[in-house]
């Protein structure tokens, strides 16, 4: 008999709920928390939805200092100044505000205030020695699951690479997702962002690593996100849509914290790190090809995924319903009207693939993919997504 040890990572604390961010004094003032440094954006900032996070810290005594400089594809000299506001402050604790950007950012401050060095060094997987300074992580997108995550990906800008560590360190103490946050966020971001939740918990599902735990969790996001995210992008302040898609992408998050990934994330990586393609829709251009190359790997596992996604799979073989799964992605993204090839993305040139290819086979999501392929393979998804 093979005995196989399951490890199960997850946030200490959630807190999820319409209008619930005002609950975040209550486990503040115990932790005796003095002075936060926020980890946010600039577009965030203008909006003055940060206002409500601010708001409440006055209202609590605590005093902050914001880092909004940070980009779609958060980059070391962005992680560096934030690590310095940190230190030269006198912080004490992080509150990352945003979508997963902020929340990569934060996470890498969070790890080098404690560790040192420099955020290059935790490339791979725990890496670091010491627990992060404590992070706070608070939604205003339903999709990264970063919120809760061992994750944390960042920008090297010049050797065109996204850096992946995954350090069970970096999980923030608390996450936060508030669905009053999420009325305001533009549909294009919607649709991102919701697809990078699908993304999530089709890859966590058919991951090496899945486990029943992680299983229903990523097939309950998949239904949520079927049935919630056209809703949502189709009218912003739906608040129940918008609640939905809460509990969509935290249950994915659960999910791919605990099982991993697989190609679509490392294909993606590249795309964001050369291009500077924003996360969730790097993922949502590979998700459907990356799904046709697996299919012919784990074929019930797709069953059940189109089955998820709202498909009539009755007295359909296994890869029949496979290939459902994969014609329901692209609707989904037809409907949400998202760029569907590399072609639409911006400076991409396809002498870049053997590239691409090697760097992705070199990122840690591989690992956990279903279906293992040489170099050549990962090249002809990419020039399946032409």
């Amino acid at each position: 008999m093979n005995k196989k040890v399951i490890e199960y990572f997850m946030t200490p604390i959630s807190i999820l709920g319409v209008g619930c961010l005002e609950q975040i004094v209550n486990y503040i003032k115990p932790m005796a928390f003095r002075k936060a440094l926020i980890v946010s954006d600039k577009i965030l900032v203008e909006m003055k939805l940060i206002d409500k996070l601010t708001d409440v810290l006055k209202s609590a005594g605590v005093f902050y200092i914001i880092h909004d400089d940070v980009s779609p594809n958060p980059t070391i000299p962005q992680v560096d100044y934030g690590l310095k506001l940190f230190q030269d402050n006198g912080c004490d604790f992080l509150i990352s505000f945003g979508g997963g950007s902020p929340h990569d950012c934060a996470k890498a401050i969070a790890l080098l205030a404690t560790n040192g060095g420099e955020i290059k060094n935790y490339v791979g997987l725990n890496k670091s020695k010491k627990t992060s300074a404590p992070l706070i992580a608070i939604n205003t997108t339903a999709g990264t699951g970063s919120e809760l995550t061992r994750f944390c990906v960042i920008t090297d800008e010049t050797n065109h690479i996204k850096m992946t560590i995954t350090d069970w360190h970096v999980t923030p103490i608390i996450a936060v997702n508030d669905a009053e946050l999420m009325l305001g966020m533009p549909p294009s971001l919607t649709a991102a962002t919701g697809m990078d939740a699908l993304t999530h918990a089709i890859e966590a599902y058919v991951s090496t690593n899945a486990t029943p735990v992680t299983d229903c969790k990523a097939l309950k996001a998949i239904e949520l996100i079927a049935g919630y995210l056209k809703a949502a992008f189709l009218n912003g302040s739906d608040i129940h849509a918008r609640e939905m898609m809460v509990y969509a992408e935290y249950l994915a998050g659960i999910a791919f914290n605990n099982a991993s990934l697989g190609y679509v994330h490392a294909l993606a990586h590249q795309l964001g790190g050369m291009y500077n393609l924003p996360h969730g829709l790097a993922n949502s251009i590979m998700l459907p090809y990356v799904v046709d190359y697996n299919r012919h790997a784990v074929p019930g596992h797709y069953a059940s995924i189109a089955r998820a996604l709202g498909k009539d799979t009755k007295d359909l073989s296994d890869e029949s319903a496979a290939l459902l799964a994969v014609a329901a992605i692209k609707e989904l993204i037809q409907d949400l009207n998202i760029p569907k090839t590399l072609s639409e993305v911006k400076g991409f040139n396809e002498r870049d693939i053997p590239m691409l290819a090697a760097n992705a086979l070199k990122d840690i999501c591989c690992v956990t993919n279903p279906r293992q392929g040489p170099q050549e393979d990962i090249e002809g998804i990419f020039r399946s997504a032409i």
